[in-house]
């Protein structure tokens, strides 16, 4: 990929907006379009290109806005389409891009489709969604009665028995997000146009969630399959018969002509997929099948999971540089990476494989320089630049997310663990860790509300917050933004080569980008002791230019310090 051919996104940053908790203009303690306006200074003075929106449609907020009533419709929490139109404006106007978070795996319970759905077995779209009887022989609402027995991911089974029509209902997350049926040409023709709406009204792409769970596995007679019980599950994994589903590549392929072909300016499209494969990716995100431009995976974040994501193990890093360094490979000559640590699923980084404690500054930017210096598009999760750590509460009363709720419950039931360990692994992975408001500054509430937010503000605001961190040159605030700025200035940052270096330690991460006549070499000390770094050809970097580094001195090119990153830069 030449320079002069890049997308622009190549080259670009996007940084992830969770509406609920980034700034509230009205004291209602949650936060609305109006207060993401009010702190466009902040992003703008960031210098990041795209703002990617989590979901602001309509919803009971189930799930926290990821269950959709009305998809043409802002939800009276954030605002109005009139404050959508101007905070789109004004992020144009200051050379911004925004993209739309786009959530068509399943609806809420509570949109006209899946109330007019349920109404009868007859009703007109009542193949709009997966409805399906009892097993044969079984009574619907006998136990093991489901159509499946695939598990939610967010506990219990993923089939809910509806008591006016007698069938169940299927839903991969909520029992309140049923899951749309593909299959069928008028969901797919309604979600086009609602895409083109939007477009229309000129939003500049999608993050597409849970989108390789569209297709799935269905059998002639109409039956899904049974998962596999793994050990010590309670359901099946049905994974394998929606994920990546048999039909996927045709239904991207659809959507890439229906809705983006031929517009002036192509849309930015990211398909997160859980599960995918490196040589999934490829297909996906290869420019000349059309389908869409980069995806979100999530092996990265899974090294450090057990039987589940609340199973913690410590990271290795020879685990994560094997992982990294698979996707680099496996997408270097055809598709894209995206980049990313921290989103509205995922716990903090720095308090996941950093140190959120002495060298909380230190560990937050050395992550963010290895992350950001790999060949592909990073996303930066509102806070992480100022390096804001999990919440870590006391108490289950505290914590406001479906998912973690419903498994902690479902933990204590069946007497899997104490409440003692389960609160002390919800500490670390528990999604409302991203989920609290934004630091804005050492006031009440951290400046995020004058009212009660809706969940708890971390209490270490009085230290980290952006306020402090804007007229400090040294913040994490301004190491992202001289990270991003290399990013800019620098084509080897985006579109060099990648080659991986002491792939076998288990301290240090090391890698080389190349693109021309430049070279870069990225170093990493994830740990609180300094390392040696044993460079092949070690004595060329002597003289090269320190380019980005997390301390105030160069140091020495053979010794990292505690949670240090440096990149050099030489010519050759």
């Amino acid at each position: 990929m030449t320079t002069t051919a890049a997308p622009w996104w190549t080259s670009a940053v996007v940084y992830q907006v969770y509406p609920r908790s980034f700034a509230d203009s009205n004291g209602d303690g949650i936060g609305d379009l109006r207060g993401i306006a009010s702190k466009l200074d902040h992003l703008e003075r960031l210098g990041v290109d795209v703002i990617w929106l989590s979901p602001v449609y309509a919803s009971p907020q189930d799930d926290a806005g990821y269950d959709i009533s009305d998809y043409q419709a802002i939800d009276p929490s954030f605002g109005t389409l009139e404050d959508f139109d101007a905070l789109l404006a004004d992020v144009h106007a200051r050379g911004m891009k925004l993209v739309m978070d786009l959530v068509v795996n399943h609806t809420s319970d509570e949109h006209p489709w899946f109330i007019e759905s349920r109404s009868s077995v007859d009703s007109p779209k009542r193949d709009w969604y997966w409805w399906r009887p009892a097993r044969p022989h079984m009574e619907a609402g006998a136990p093991g009665a489901e159509p499946t027995n695939w598990g939610s991911f967010f506990s219990g089974p993923a089939w809910d028995l509806d008591e006016l029509t007698g069938e169940y209902y299927l839903h991969l997350f909520s029992r309140k997000q049923p899951d749309l049926n593909w299959e069928n040409p008028q969901v797919r023709a309604a979600i086009y146009s609602m895409m083109r709406w939007w477009l229309d009204r000129g939003v500049d792409g999608f993050r597409m969630d849970v989108i390789n769970f569209i297709s799935k596995d269905v059998r002639a007679d109409g039956s899904l399959p049974d998962g596999i019980v793994h050990d010590g599950a309670l359901y099946g994994d049905g994974q394998p018969h929606y994920g990546c589903g048999p039909r996927i590549h045709e239904y991207l392929q659809e959507m890439n002509r229906e809705v983006f072909a031929g517009r002036e300016s192509a849309p930015l499209t990211v398909g997160e997929m859980p599960g995918v494969t490196v040589e999934e990716a490829v297909l996906f995100t290869d420019p000349a099948r059309a389908e869409v431009d980069m995806v979100f995976q999530f092996e990265h974040v899974g090294l450090d999971h057990g039987a589940n994501k609340f199973d913690v193990h410590p990271l290795r890093l020879t685990d994560l540089k094997a992982s990294f360094g698979r996707w680099q490979a496996g997408l270097a000559e055809s598709g894209w990476n995206s980049l990313y640590w921290d989103n509205h699923d995922q716990p903090r980084i720095v308090s996941r494989f950093g140190d959120d404690g002495e060298h909380r500054e230190l560990s937050a930017t050395m992550l963010a320089t290895v992350l950001h210096l790999h060949r592909g598009t990073p996303y930066i999760y509102q806070g992480e630049e100022l390096g804001m750590t999990n919440a870590h509460f006391e108490s289950i009363d505290s914590y406001r997310d479906i998912e973690t709720l419903n498994y902690f419950a479902e933990a204590i039931a069946h007497g899997h663990a104490t409440q003692d360990d389960l609160l002390e692994s919800l500490r670390v992975m528990s999604r409302d860790n991203a989920r609290t408001p934004v630091q804005w500054d050492d006031g009440p509430h951290a400046g995020f509300t004058t009212g009660q937010p809706w969940i708890a503000v971390n209490p270490n605001s009085s230290e980290i917050n952006a306020a402090a961190q804007h007229d400090d040159p040294g913040s994490v605030f301004h190491f992202y933004r001289r990270l991003i700025e290399l990013r800019h200035t620098e084509p080897a940052v985006a579109l060099g080569d990648f080659t991986m270096l002491m792939a076998d330690d288990e301290a240090v991460y090391a890698f080389v980008r190349r693109l021309a006549g430049t070279e870069l070499l990225v170093v990493g000390n994830f740990t609180d002791r300094e390392q040696l770094v044993v460079l092949p050809a070690a004595e060329i970097w002597a003289d090269a230019e320190l380019v980005l580094g997390n301390y105030p001195d160069a140091g020495s090119v053979d010794i990292a310090r505690p949670w240090e990153a440096r990149v050099f830069r030489r010519l050759v």
